[in-house]
């Protein structure tokens, strides 16, 4: 069963393991189950999604001060089915504002799988897709959600690649957390797939 497993903070970015920028507001082995109306291939900016519609708090405001790795704490949530979309899963990435201020926390986080050697690499570089909220701002205490769209390897596919870590960089921020990947879910590489079945999605303010 899945668990929730918190954060191990990187100090550092491995230098030329991987290159991720996050993104600011402003994505084919198999054919994914489910896909957003718009995409970025792999390795390219988030690209806006048509008729996403997110939450925003009253007292969003554009010129309060970004969030920064060291004004967060991060949860990788417990990975849930994405409807009738069989082998496609959501993680989400649950952020909270462990600051003594009011942060913006929006945009579309930068995330690299890490795992053992494959064919294609030992780093997963997820498209990104602007789908969250276009401001907003979390209060001391307060969450604000990513997730983490990944496609798990069909009966007819290969057994599939399992992370062990995951590296993410929230928007505006250079320096990433480092996560635990759950044991049990396997991810079916598509680098460079035109419609891959896995993808980050953009932050959304939590309900108060």
């Amino acid at each position: 069963m899945f668990g929730m497993k918190r954060i191990a903070l990187g100090t550092s970015a491995v230098a030329g393991v991987f290159v991720l920028a996050a993104c600011g507001s402003s994505g084919s082995a198999s054919t994914a189950a489910g896909q957003p109306q718009q995409q970025a291939n792999a390795g390219s900016g988030a690209v806006a999604a048509g008729g996403g519609g997110a939450a925003q708090p009253v007292s969003a405001r554009e010129d309060t001060p970004r969030c920064t790795t060291d004004d967060l704490s991060l949860e990788l949530g417990t990975p849930e089915q994405v409807g009738d979309a069989a082998g496609q899963y959501e993680v989400p990435l649950v952020y909270t504002n462990i600051s003594e201020r009011n942060c913006g926390l929006y945009g579309v986080p930068g995330v690299d799988l890490l795992g053992p050697e494959h064919a294609m690499g030992t780093v997963y570089h997820l498209p990104r897709i602007d789908n969250g909220a276009p401001v907003n701002e979390v209060a001391p205490g307060r969450t604000a959600t990513a997730s983490i769209t990944v496609l798990a390897p069909g009966e007819s596919d290969d057994p599939g690649w399992t992370p062990s870590h995951v590296e993410t960089i929230p928007p505006g921020s250079t320096t990433p957390f480092v996560l635990d990947w759950p044991a049990d879910l396997p991810v079916l590489r598509q680098d460079g797939a035109t419609r891959p079945g896995s993808w980050v999605n953009g932050i959304l303010a939590d309900p108060a």
